[in-house]
């Protein structure tokens, strides 16, 4: 199956999950339609499409995975809302379409993005509580790793303090793959958990996962530069304080790191031959992509 196809088509199962969770569950007055807002605005699904890649890879059942899978999206979504907030980035638009705190104000954009988080682990917590099997266990373990202040938001704590500062080039891979790699990478991680996958092969999705994250975080930093503000949604030339790959390198040398960590990633989850060929599309979708 075509890349293109599999996303269309893991997409729709993964968004009949989250509106049962969105719209069955929650009754609070504004934040529910806040939520919604942000979960709904068009985004790719790229984590849990990428933790049922892993999943499938290793022939497990993904009606396991989705509840795992929807809190990795509403985790993404929340860190978006954050993101986006005047005292962060202080973004107009996301996905084209005007931020949450410009819609509903920032009161409510940051209930919303503390009921995603919150939501989050209330699955999490209710899935190991009904069935406390040692994978579901190692994967809520995976995924709230990933979102603190090990992985996601200790990278924005460094993406903060290190604005308009000099910092080392394995500073920047440590932002990088924190901020935006380290979910990225859960995303596969949990898929092959749940899937019972041999401790080789968990080793081998981790390090495609390591590459890919970062190779994403590099090609946003390029389209910060060089994309187009109508085909990505947002504004760009938001990250002129930051710590970038652009920044550090400048646009050729990051394109080429970009391309030489992407190759390097296929070269790794080459070893599932035809099975592995999703991958490597996906792969060279996140540095081709111009959204």
């Amino acid at each position: 199956m075509e890349l293109r196809n599999y996303i269309a088509e893991k997409r729709v199962l993964i968004e009949e999950s989250l509106k049962k969770y969105i719209y069955n569950e929650i009754d609070a007055p504004v934040v529910r339609e806040a939520m919604a807002y942000s979960l709904f605005a068009g985004g790719k699904r790229l984590r849990p499409i990428l933790a049922i890649m892993a999943c499938e890879l290793f022939n497990g059942d993904v009606k396991k995975l989705m509840p795992f899978a929807c809190s990795l999206e509403f985790i993404h979504t929340y860190s978006l809302i954050h993101d986006d907030l005047p005292a962060m980035n202080n973004d107009d638009y996301r996905r084209g379409k005007l931020t949450n705190h410009r819609v509903f104000g920032e009161g409510f954009a940051v209930l919303a993005g503390d009921a995603l988080l919150n939501k989050a682990y209330e699955i999490l917590l209710e899935t190991i509580s009904n069935d406390n099997r040692p994978e579901f266990i190692m994967a809520a373990q995976e995924i709230s790793r990933a979102a603190g202040v090990k992985g996601m938001i200790g990278g924005q704590a460094m993406d903060l303090y290190y604005e308009n500062k000099n910092i080392s080039h394995e500073e920047l891979k440590n932002i990088h793959d924190k901020k935006t790699g380290a979910l990225l990478k859960a995303s596969l991680t949990v898929g092959a958990l749940i899937a019972n996958a041999p401790k080789k092969d968990m080793e081998t999705i981790n390090e495609y996962g390591n590459l890919i994250g970062r190779a994403f975080q590099i090609a946003d930093d390029i389209l910060d530069i060089k994309g187009n503000k109508e085909r990505l949604g947002k504004d760009t030339g938001k990250d002129e304080k930051k710590s970038t790959y652009v920044k550090y390198f400048g646009i050729l040398e990051s394109e080429k790191i970009a391309k030489e960590t992407v190759d390097e990633a296929k070269k790794i989850i080459s070893v599932y031959g035809d099975k592995g060929i999703l991958f490597k599309n996906l792969a060279d979708y996140i540095i081709c992509r111009d959204i």
